[in-house]
């Protein structure tokens, strides 16, 4: 009765399936957690959609910024991009039944047994761990309903407002929450979203600095699991575990097992299993 959690996949089929052939996955009985971007960028995104749905409730999964662009790419709300690689979903006989799929799936996942959060780009440092589990929340309220899904949708595709207020209202207040949940990565001291920089120097800038090092008193003893930023590497501090290991870009693809002991730890080297994209 093993909890893994994965990084970003986006496609790549092989290694996933290799790294749940090395740790003898469990259908039955075995927990696999993926931090979201499940599809696009890599050859199999079609493969990777079936094999996770078929684990049924042993898969837990958040939605990242590549897996909601998929849902308005099947609703005829976005086009393709030069490096999209989603055809084979969107031509697929099961495509309906794979965008109900992922519409069931929530931005953040908490086990208070393993103090353990995941989401896919992180927390917003300005929302305790209960007000966050409200806004996700919020937006799977509206996914879960197809036609209300599909006019979100057309209103996300922007970067305002970039500071949340909690009197934000309708498609707008959404907007902000999804974009905290899957494509954060630099906030300004005053909550300022930065959506333009994806690099990570390791140094503290005055106005972009990475969502984590700003000071979340609510998240005390958690851990966050995230993906999003392959700039960042593997990153595995009590707090903090990031699983973007950049397969996609011919890197590697991160497998952790999550411990049980709620005390936050760093995952053990034992536990955290690599393989390469080839």
């Amino acid at each position: 009765m093993a909890t893994y959690a994965v990084g970003d996949i986006q496609g790549c089929y092989k290694p996933l399936a290799r790294l749940l052939d090395k740790v003898n996955f469990d259908q039955s009985s075995d927990t696999l957690i993926c931090v979201g971007d499940l599809v696009n960028r890599g050859p199999d995104s079609l493969s990777v959609l079936r094999l996770l749905k078929s684990l049924n409730n042993q898969c837990v999964t958040v939605l990242g910024n590549h897996d909601i662009h998929l849902l308005a790419m099947i609703y005829g709300i976005r086009t393709p991009r030069p490096n999209d690689t989603l055809n084979a979903v969107l031509n697929a006989p099961d495509v309906s039944e794979l965008a109900f799929w992922l519409r069931q799936k929530q931005l953040m996942f908490v086990d208070q047994q393993c103090k353990t959060i995941v989401c896919h780009a992180g927390i917003y440092p300005w929302w305790s761990i209960e007000e966050a589990q409200s806004y996700s929340q919020e937006v799977s309220d509206v996914f879960v309903r197809e036609k209300r899904c599909i006019k979100l949708l057309k209103k996300i595709y922007s970067n305002s407002p970039k500071r949340w207020d909690n009197d934000l209202k309708s498609f707008v207040r959404l907007r902000f929450i999804i974009n905290a949940f899957t494509r954060m990565r630099f906030c300004s001291p005053k909550g300022n979203l930065n959506m333009a920089e994806s690099g990570y120097s390791g140094k503290r800038r005055k106005n972009r600095i990475p969502w984590f090092e700003i000071d979340n008193p609510h998240l005390e003893g958690y851990r966050i699991v995230f993906g999003h930023w392959s700039a960042l590497g593997l990153v595995n501090t009590p707090s903090l575990l990031c699983l973007d290991t950049g397969c996609v870009w011919d890197r590697h693809m991160t497998l952790a097992k999550i411990p049980k002991n709620p005390k936050a730890e760093k995952i053990r080297p034992s536990s955290l299993i690599i393989t390469p994209n080839f």
